[in-house]
């Protein structure tokens, strides 16, 4: 049986247009998929049921036992965390708040360790974005800044930049000026038209050289700005003013570099300057397939976009201050839940560290690097793949993802939805 128009689950794309051949309940076949998509929708790594550690290894358990184990967990903490969420659908992620809330704790999304800074200014300047379709039917030039596509969301150039025909663009290869900004040549700097070169943590200086040439002061701009050369900048104002309408897209080479969301805040600076003199609009390159729905749910539900903290009886948001690195690095919280990420394989070793000495639970379809730190595993279905839900592309469009096989696993709505029911009862509500 083939499926048509299937959602892919891996990054912010969410393309939708794969097709899927499946036999007797399995995935055989993955067309119109990247690499990634591929060997997502192809893994055969799923656990078949939950495990727990033991002094010689690992011994299988029941579901109700790892449901018990976490829900003891997470009560007998003083100050728990509940890590991830950006792997998973946004009916789950409503579940991971209210219980989040119920034994006030700390519930984060890895945006604190990508894109926090991106919303950071968002909130202090607002975001002058729109829709990838837009992009594509409309855009004759777009600039990709710190960030790499071409390997960490192959299908994005094919579908809505570089080779995509749109509406208003008949022959996008040729019609489209494509920039690349970065410290070194990637990828998709290798297929640009333009490539600019910038010194490591100079994303701020260019970006403040660029918005004063855009306001018709580049007499102040000196010769070499962060290793480009001012008559480079001058070259890429006048392709941004000349274009009929431009797209700017960012990662986490200007959001985790020196200036953090000061970076940020002056690129969404640099649109409103280019707005000034034809159409410009900005977007973040977000990574997991479901981040975005994260910082959606997350705002919607409690008012706030990430690192949500509870302890006061009242939803509370420092960053800094209650984002999850910080709070492992200062070895605070005492318990932790992670569900939709692997922070055993991002998180810097200190925190890594402190993860393997507090009592850890991992809700994850299959082993990962976080499993070598935690106490229990609970392996789920796949969102996209055996289970269905909701979830927001890079634009911030909601897509309904669909299973294509019919599951043997309960999925993270269903788990998290028997360990709050748990907790509701042991509490007495």
């Amino acid at each position: 049986m083939k499926i048509n128009d299937v959602v892919c689950p891996f990054c912010g794309c969410l393309c939708d247009d794969l097709e899927i051949t499946v036999e007797h309940n399995r995935i055989v076949a993955v067309d119109n998929g990247c690499t990634l998509a591929n060997a997502k929708f192809m893994s055969k790594e799923q656990l078949a049921s939950p495990i727990r550690r033991t002094g010689e290894g690992w011994e299988n358990i029941s579901y109700d036992e790892a449901i018990q184990y976490t829900v003891d967990m997470l009560l007998d903490a003083d100050r728990p965390l509940l890590y991830g969420w950006s792997g998973t659908h946004g009916e789950a992620q409503c579940i991971g708040v209210h219980v989040s809330e119920l034994v006030g704790g700390i519930i984060d999304s890895t945006t604190s360790v990508c894109h926090g800074p991106s919303i950071l200014a968002i909130q202090e300047v607002g975001h002058p974005g729109c829709t990838l379709g837009r992009v594509k039917n409309r855009a004759d030039v777009v600039i990709y800044w710190g960030c790499n596509p071409l390997e960490a969301h192959p299908r994005h150039m094919s579908r809505y930049t570089t080779y995509a025909d749109g509406y208003f663009l008949q022959n996008a290869f040729r019609e489209r000026k494509v920039i690349v900004v970065d410290v070194r040549e990637t990828e998709t700097a290798r297929v640009a038209d333009e490539f600019i070169r910038i010194k490591e943590g100079g994303d701020y200086a260019v970006l403040s050289a660029l918005r004063a040439i855009v306001r018709g002061k580049g007499d102040v701009v000196p010769e070499s700005v962060a290793g480009v050369s001012r008559s480079q900048l001058e070259r890429i104002v006048t392709l941004c003013k000349d274009a009929k309408f431009g797209a700017i897209f960012f990662g986490l080479g200007l959001t985790m570099t020196r200036g953090k969301y000061k970076n940020v805040r002056n690129a969404i600076e640099l649109v409103d300057e280019l707005s000034r003199h034809t159409k410009f609009t900005i977007t973040p390159m977000r990574g997991h397939w479901n981040v975005y729905g994260s910082n959606e749910v997350f705002t919607w539900m409690t008012g706030y976009p990430y690192a949500i903290d509870f302890c006061r009886g009242i939803a509370f948001y420092n960053p800094g201050e209650t984002s999850a690195i910080d709070l492992l690095a200062r070895k605070e919280c005492d318990a932790c839940l992670i569900i939709g990420s692997d922070p055993g394989a991002h998180f810097p070793r200190g925190c890594v560290e402190h993860l393997a000495e507090i009592p850890t639970v991992v809700i994850d379809p299959v082993p990962t690097m976080t499993t070598a730190l935690a106490d229990v595993q609970i392996p789920v279905a796949v969102s996209g793949i055996d289970a269905d839900g909701t979830a927001y592309r890079m634009d911030g469009v909601p897509i309904r993802v669909r299973k294509v096989i019919e599951p043997t696993l309960p999925n993270d709505r269903e788990v998290l939805k028997s360990i709050h029911a748990k907790m509701k009862e042991a509490k007495g509500q």
